[in-house]
């Protein structure tokens, strides 16, 4: 003997209720899931690169500094560089950061 209606509408009735109950169930599940990579993101922030790259203004964007990762001089158009390329850039005449002063760390001096 089973527990459900015998008749078709109430079936139905049954199916479109559980139906709308499952969408809702899915919502919260995803609503939920991006809460927790929110939460995610804000407590594991990307590391810190080794070397930055500031560029200029305008068309062609040139590097204009070199900057250790953590300096705390630096600006909206850095750019991550690896230990190669930093040094690359400061041995073609790419300005050192007086501050954090990444030639001295990267062995490149004048």
């Amino acid at each position: 003997m089973s527990d459900l209606p015998p008749d078709l509408p109430r079936l139905r009735t049954l199916e479109t209720w559980l139906q709308l109950s499952l969408d809702r169930i899915r919502q919260q599940i995803t609503a939920e899931e991006q809460r927790l990579a929110a939460e995610a993101a804000r407590r594991d922030p990307l590391p810190t690169p080794g070397w930055l790259i500031e560029h200029g203004i305008g068309v062609g964007r040139a590097p204009v500094r070199v900057h250790a990762g953590g300096c705390w001089d630096t600006r909206s158009r850095c750019k991550p560089a690896d230990r190669d390329t930093a040094r690359r850039a400061l041995a073609e005449g790419v300005e050192a950061c007086t501050h954090c002063r990444p030639d001295t760390a990267l062995g490149v001096l004048d």
